[in-house]
């Protein structure tokens, strides 16, 4: 379709709901009808606001931004200045934008109280990813923080200054932090929790005044109580207000309290434009969460294509972790105090464990219509999408926190995911078409895929029909592989042979055959290919050596830390040229050579262990290399010695086979040019010691590592770390990579947590010592072979003719290196 004949819409804002209405429209417009221009006010693309803490915890602002639909004009840093209706055209600074439908998505701004002095240098909002970075910048070398606000947006910025280091101080003028969400007791249980963490929390008490104390430079807040409050930073964190003043202009309607009128279509009072997000008012109200916005989203871009979707309704149902605690509101959680004849309330309280909950019934105790839980959300995924039917488990189970009380018997238009308005119906209709892991349910439902709340509920709903995973590893053993692995270590079992005869059936597949070579591999740190060892690995194991698409292998020489002396260098390069292999420098500050054939392997080898290398690992299931930045050695930013310590953790863990390949990276400096959270294990340094990451992932399914301890001793991260891989791999999965272990670990971070650092499970000094053998029997692989006549043996082409190379191989020469090309293969 010409772009004559084209819709033409032009977006106004570019935040997460204006986002979320490119894909809609994008994923409805199958003919190309539409022409879409995107008016940006901040010189970045979307990003994830609810996750916007989490750059104060490493994840940087590029991992925060989504990527732009493929086919839209993104204007960024060009607001709108001004909407002419009559003739459907927008002005920037820049220039002028015809419409045929325009979609107002300029979502809100921070509410900033009329206090005095609150404009002055020191203070900030808590709104975007600008503001984030001013307050970092504003943090470093200070000492005292204070929040103006105890609300959901409060918390989280009490938490930011934390994270920077900072004394925090949170203000609230209502008589309970998040006085939206939670009643008198659930604040009083959630005060218990962040005071604990040595936040000062003040409530019913406003601050009026922001003053400057000439004596210390700090800045200093008076609150309505008489209390005085110094800050070296105010965070002001009290609400936020629909951004509707270009609708205003526009003459359009607007309510009373703010925000763009709209109907049920999203359609403000002029036919061609819409209104979504936080900027709208809908059904008499503004709405400041991401699930009614996304909701306006897809009305919009239903209606653009000829349909007649109406907004749903709002779920305004919240679950956060705040401060380290969890915290759930549901429905009508009645948290105004008032008596209310026509509800029964249920409540559950804790004091010892610091928990609460509260149910919220109708006067029959038959409809369930809201709650609250705090210090243990479980059951909430459940709860939420009860709402509105009945109970789905006995209440005092459920307010114990007993996430697997309900049986899921949800009706079929029961919201399981309110982010995308995915209901019970649709994720049972998509098991029964074949999605039987929450892997699958999220693409093809989009279930779980935005806070992520629900997916313990997806995952019950997928047990509810008959949709279990079965722990035995293949037909010949019913344990898992954690199974196999606690029977091969308290029996102490050496062979396969041993295993399968004593506790399996038949003779073993190519499923289990190296999974338990691995797990003897982890246990006893023996010569993989020593005897019935050698039958059991696959084709890397086997050969030592990791095979190449046509059939050659890469060499691959540990070099820990990424650090390198010239004469090694030199070894490479010679080596790489007298055997003509393919030479690249690889993500993991290794050199990889390709293009070996098996029978050259062992003389390369002879060459590279002769000159000090070790084997890489690059074959196995194994460590892989710990990165790192050149840290305080050379950098000026750097605050510890990251050099130092990726090459003790690599020479440390060198050779530990896992259940899967091991990646870790050291980074000097919270710069983080290491890449540290994007590794199964990451280290990243402090002012006072390490962080700790754990259970990253930068393949096919990134995950951004989990924090797991903070500030450690060199001694302590080492400690945690050996206790970490080991709970690891005694406990995975086959073929299971720390970050979809982390996230299924029943308990998360908090348990792994309890595990290796409180030792709750009594086993931290058996997990000591099983590295401490690994570590005192490591033997690099390599050198074994090539110094033992009998292990050279097995590296030949052919078993008749050793010496022959493998005829259907050449090379061909590109950008002046080698490249294979396999003679007789299809194009």
């Amino acid at each position: 379709m010409s772009e004559a004949s084209s819709t033409r819409v032009v977006v106004i804002g570019h935040g997460m709901v204006g986002h979320r209405f490119l894909e809609a429209l994008q994923s409805r417009d199958t003919g190309g009808r539409f022409q879409v221009t995107v008016l940006a006010e901040e010189g970045r693309s979307a990003y994830d606001r609810v996750r916007l803490s989490a750059y104060f915890d490493g994840v940087s602002a590029e991992e925060l931004t989504y990527a732009v639909p493929g086919g839209v004009d993104l204007r960024l840093g060009e607001p709108a200045v001004s909407v002419d209706r009559a003739a459907r055209l927008v002005r920037t600074g820049a220039g002028e934008y015809p419409y045929d439908v325009l979609v107002l998505a300029t979502g809100s701004s921070a509410f900033v109280p009329p206090i005095s002095g609150v404009d002055q240098a020191g203070v900030f909002v808590y709104r975007t990813l600008d503001d984030l970075e001013a307050i970092r910048d504003h943090a470093k070398g200070r000492e005292v923080g204070a929040v103006i606000g105890g609300g959901l947006l409060g918390l989280e910025a009490a938490n930011a200054l934390r994270l920077l280091g900072l004394r925090t101080h949170v203000i609230e003028f209502a008589p309970r932090l998040m006085p939206v969400q939670v009643d008198a007791a659930g604040g009083a249980v959630l005060r218990r929790y962040v005071e604990d963490l040595g936040v000062r929390v003040h409530v019913g008490a406003g601050t009026t005044a922001i003053r400057q104390m000439s004596s210390s430079g700090r800045l200093g807040l008076t609150l309505s109580d008489g209390a005085h409050v110094p800050a070296d930073i105010v965070v002001v964190a009290a609400g936020i207000r629909p951004r509707d003043e270009l609708a205003r202009s526009m003459g359009l309607a607007t309510g009373a309290r703010g925000g763009i009128v709209v109907d049920a279509a999203c359609r403000t009072e002029d036919p061609a434009v819409y209104a979504i997000g936080e900027c709208a008012e809908i059904e008499g109200r503004c709405y400041g969460l991401v699930a009614p916005g996304y909701a306006m989203a897809e009305v919009v871009a239903d209606r653009l294509v000829g349909g007649s979707a109406e907004f749903p309704g709002a779920d305004t149902s919240t679950k956060l972790k705040l401060l380290g605690v969890d915290v759930a509101s549901f429905g009508d959680a009645a948290v105004d105090g008032k008596p209310r004849p026509d509800l029964l309330d249920i409540v559950y309280l804790d004091p010892v464990n610091g928990r609460y909950a509260k149910l919220v019934l109708s006067d029959d105790a038959q409809t369930l219509l809201g709650g609250i839980l705090v210090g243990d959300a479980s059951a909430y995924p459940t709860l939420r999408a009860s709402v509105g039917g009945p109970l789905p488990g006995h209440p005092l189970a459920l307010l114990a926190g007993d996430a697997s009380a309900g049986d899921v018997a949800l009706p079929a238009d029961a919201q399981v995911c309110s982010c995308n308005a995915v209901t019970q119906g649709q994720v049972v209709a998509a098991i029964a078409e074949g999605c039987t892991d929450v892997g699958a349910l999220k693409e093809c439902t989009r279930a779980g895929t935005s806070c992520g709340s629900c997916v313990p509920l997806l995952k019950q709903i997928l047990s509810s029909q008959g949709v279990a995973a079965g722990k035995a590893l293949c037909e010949h053993f019913e344990y898992s592989r954690a199974e196999l692995f606690d029977i091969v270590r308290v029996r102490d079992i050496r062979t396969f042979s041993q295993l399968i005869a004593e506790h399996g059936r038949g003779r073993g597949c190519d499923v289990c055959k190296p999974t338990v070579a691995s797990i003897l591999a982890s246990l006893h740190n023996e010569y993989v290919l020593d005897g019935e060892q050698a039958s059991l690995q696959d084709t890397n194991d086997h050969f030592l050596a990791n095979i190449q698409r046509n059939g050659t292998y890469s060499v691959v020489p540990r070099i820990p830390g990424g650090e390198i002396t010239p004469d090694k260098l030199i070894v490479i390069g010679e080596v790489a040229r007298d055997f003509n292999l393919y030479t690249k420098i690889t993500g993991g500050q290794r050199i990889d050579l390709l293009g070996a054939r098996v029978e050259q392997l062992p003389a390369i080898w002879s060459r590279l262990v002769a000159a000090g290398f070790e084997s890489g690992h690059a074959y196995g299931k194994a460590l892989r290399t710990v990165k790192s930045c050149v840290g305080s050695t050379w950098c000026r930013y750097g605050v510890q010695d990251s050099v130092g310590l990726a090459i003790e953790l690599e020479l440390r863990y060198r050779g530990l086979r896992a259940p899967h390949k091991l990646k870790s990276a050291v980074s000097g400096c919270a710069r983080e040019c290491a890449e540290a959270r994007g590794k199964d294990f990451g280290i990243i340094a402090t002012e006072n010691g390490w962080n700790l990451y754990v259970a990253g992932n930068g393949g096919f399914r990134p995950r951004h590592a989990d924090l797991l301890a903070s500030d450690l001793s060199t001694e302590e991260l080492i400690r945690t770390v050996d206790r970490f891989l080991m709970f690891y791999i005694r406990t995975a999965d086959r073929l299971q990579r720390t970050s979809a272990w982390l996230e299924g670990l029943e308990g998360g971070l908090e348990y792994l947590r309890a595990v290796i650092v409180d030792d709750s499970l009594g086993i931290a000094e058996e997990l000591d010592t099983q590295m401490s053998h690994h570590i005192s029997s490591y033997m690099d692989e390599w050198r074994a072979t090539v110094e033992d006549p009998q292990r050279l043996a097995r590296f030949v082409s052919f078993v008749n003719a050793p010496g022959t190379p493998d005829p259907t191989i050449s090379f061909v020469s590109e950008r002046g290196q080698p490249v294979p090309v396999v003679l007789g293969a299809r194009p």
